[in-house]
């Protein structure tokens, strides 16, 4: 997708280059569309705006999933509505539910298996981790937005939306990620 962009743009930028200086719009446009590249210009921003409907309706999807299964009780070693989730089998089931990629079991497995992007690109789905057990990546929730996130926090709780900007959440805050297609998913 992007080498076709560059490759128009470049085209673009050559064909500039060679039209008279005193090319009227009328004659630039008649060039491009001549060469084609007006059709694919309009082919690769009907494809972007696509992707950018696709990308968000899955977004949203893993977010509604995700607040679907408010006050579902914490159980360790949970991953399903049905007997409980723990941090991880919670995040786990919203995805797979959602887009069907399986990921990794635990928390610190599912940060390793994820990109890395920094606290302020974080974007709803994006993972959060924390360390609340004395290790890194041993707490894991989905970033909703406004700086909150949906999360299975801990034995006699149930699975809840909190705020990140919490001194809690903020003291052991461990990173941020993001669920790609190239993440390492499991079988």
């Amino acid at each position: 997708m992007s080498r076709w962009f560059i490759a128009l743009l470049l085209t673009c930028a050559s064909a500039a280059q060679a039209a008279p200086s005193a090319a009227s719009p009328e004659d630039i446009e008649r060039f491009l569309a001549d060469k084609g590249l007006i059709t694919q210009l309009d082919e690769v921003r009907h494809s972007v705006a696509d992707k950018a409907h696709v990308v968000a309706d899955r977004t949203a999807d893993l977010i509604g999933n995700a607040m679907g299964f408010i006050g579902v009780p914490y159980r360790r070693g949970g991953t399903t509505a049905t007997t409980g989730f723990d941090c991880s089998g919670f995040v786990r089931a919203v995805y797979e539910k959602t887009v069907g990629m399986v990921l990794p079991r635990k928390a610190d497995q599912q940060a390793a298996s994820t990109e890395i992007i920094d606290k302020k690109e974080l974007q709803p789905g994006d993972l959060v981790f924390f360390n609340t057990m004395r290790r890194a990546f041993s707490h894991v929730g989905i970033y909703v937005g406004d700086g909150k996130f949906i999360h299975s926090p801990r034995s006699g709780s149930e699975v809840r939306v909190e705020d990140m900007r919490q001194s809690y959440w903020q003291r052991r805050f461990d990173g941020a990620r993001r669920v790609t297609v190239e993440a390492k998913a499991q079988p």
